[in-house]
């Protein structure tokens, strides 16, 4: 118990709260004397020795029963138990049929078996977590590692599973005995990961040192964002777009001067007998032209939002913008921003696409493009996507993609997930990705505003 308070501690002065050495002696006098077999006595004398200041308080509750009140994942069990040895051999026969990857997981499913130590810390490794230290990236994270165990294909064939075990007339009883018992065991795998990244975001807030408020609000990932941080996030765009705006310019002010112009220097020169007093360079100025596609749909909003406003923000640097939206269509969106400022335009973007339970299209919105605004690409244009490439199993339409990548002259493509996950379930990255002359992982607000500098400024 005293090497969990110590972490809890940690875990309280990395989330901001000061906490001195004199206040965690007296949390553990205060426990010794008190004891912690009453919990809320327990969580009062914690509460009352390392928290001093009222605003420090909705961090303690948030993270006290994460560290005192861990539970267990539900048990898992043998889903196979009660068969008869037809009825195994139906089973056996049935999972042959699905691929090696699929069947590992039913099988392992079937048995009740959860993920072992190895398996928990090499998903940990796949998704390179060890930044997360907030645990309101719990539920996000856990997502993330079915992702990466292709939960959603393994439901499926299981689905399948189950009607080809009925249609080689297994007992309709033992059958829903079966699917029930595989139900509660997927459900007790998803605690089991849920509880893993809660345990592993603590670990992190426990190692990790705490960070100043600006620094922590770059590098957190836009699926931790809420309501309240946008006025912050904001401001940091602002932040962002100035320094962008600065650089953008002085590299534009010295690419004016160009190449060296010998005819035109020639030329000036002829009032002077031919010697070159006055140097003359061809006007280059660079520009850019870009075309960008942004996925507005719920996991995507935060990220494509702020690339929307960080854009328009230099707007004045940029030589032209056509900017479009999609969730299951698309929609032209550049009217917004010439009339309205960047946040307004944004809302009224939003309020015409709101929130709420679509399937994800980009194939289909390819095509909306190709149809309506292809012209807008040429050869001076940078196209780019900003999306995490799932199409929810709809036709990704790759020859359109194809076909606007031959015609700009770079593709980009801003991911938020990590390459690990991309080709994973119905992510059609794989197919785009080699379309694309660079891809970039931007999960954050640093990582996007690196992006954006890459893209105008080199």
């Amino acid at each position: 118990m005293d090497r969990r308070i110590a972490q809890f501690i940690a875990a309280l002065r990395a989330s901001g709260v000061r906490v001195s050495l004199a206040e965690s002696a007296d949390a553990f006098r205060a426990v010794e004397e008190l004891g912690v077999k009453d919990r809320e006595t327990f969580r009062s004398s914690l509460r009352a020795t390392l928290v001093k200041e009222q605003q420090d308080i909705p961090t303690f509750e948030r993270l006290f029963p994460a560290f005192f009140q861990p539970g267990e994942p539900p048990p898992m069990s043998d889903a196979t138990q009660g068969l008869s040895q037809r009825e195994a051999q139906m089973l056996a026969e049935a999972l042959r049929r699905f691929n090696q990857r699929l069947r590992d997981m039913m099988e392992k499913l079937l048995r009740g078996e959860p993920l072992s130590p190895e398996e928990l810390a090499e998903l940990d490794q796949m998704l390179n977590n060890s930044e997360m230290n907030d645990l309101r990236y719990q539920n996000w994270l856990a997502r993330q590692m079915e992702q990466a165990l292709n939960f959603r294909e393994v439901r499926q064939a299981l689905e399948e599973l189950m009607q080809l075990l009925n249609e080689m007339g297994m007992n309709r009883e033992h059958l829903e005995r079966l699917r029930q018992a595989v139900r509660a065991n997927q459900r007790a795998m998803q605690e089991q990961l849920r509880q893993h990244a809660g345990e592993q975001i603590l670990q992190n807030m426990v190692e990790n040192k705490p960070r100043e408020p600006r620094d922590g609000l770059l590098n957190r990932p836009f699926q931790a964002f809420n309501e309240d941080d946008l006025r912050l996030l904001h401001q940091e765009v602002r932040r962002l777009a100035a320094a962008l705006r600065t650089r953008l310019a002085l590299r534009l002010r010295r690419a004016r001067s160009g190449q060296f112009d010998l005819k035109a220097t020639l030329r000036a020169n002829l009032k002077h007998g031919g010697v070159p007093i006055e140097l003359r360079h061809r006007d280059h100025t660079l520009k850019p032209k870009l075309v960008v596609i942004c996925d507005i749909s719920t996991s995507m909003r935060y990220c494509s939002e702020l690339m929307l406003s960080l854009i328009y923000a230099i707007q004045d640097l940029i030589s032209k913008t056509h900017a479009f939206t999609f969730i299951d269509h698309l929609e032209y969106v550049s009217p917004y921003f010439e009339h309205h400022p960047a946040t307004q335009a944004i809302d009224q973007v939003l309020q015409r696409m709101p929130g709420g339970h679509y399937n994800t299209d980009l194939g289909h919105s390819l095509k909306n493009f190709n149809e309506t605004y292809l012209d807008t690409v040429d050869h001076r244009t940078t196209f780019i996507v900003v999306g995490d490439g799932r199409n929810n199993f709809n036709d990704p339409r790759l020859d359109i993609f194809r076909t606007i990548a031959r015609r700009a002259r770079a593709t980009i493509w801003l991911n938020p997930e990590p390459p690990a996950l991309w080709g994973t379930g119905d992510s059609d990255m794989q197919g785009y990705a080699p379309l694309c002359d660079h891809t970039f992982q931007v999960n954050n607000l640093q990582q996007l505003a690196n992006a954006i500098d890459k893209l105008l400024l080199h």
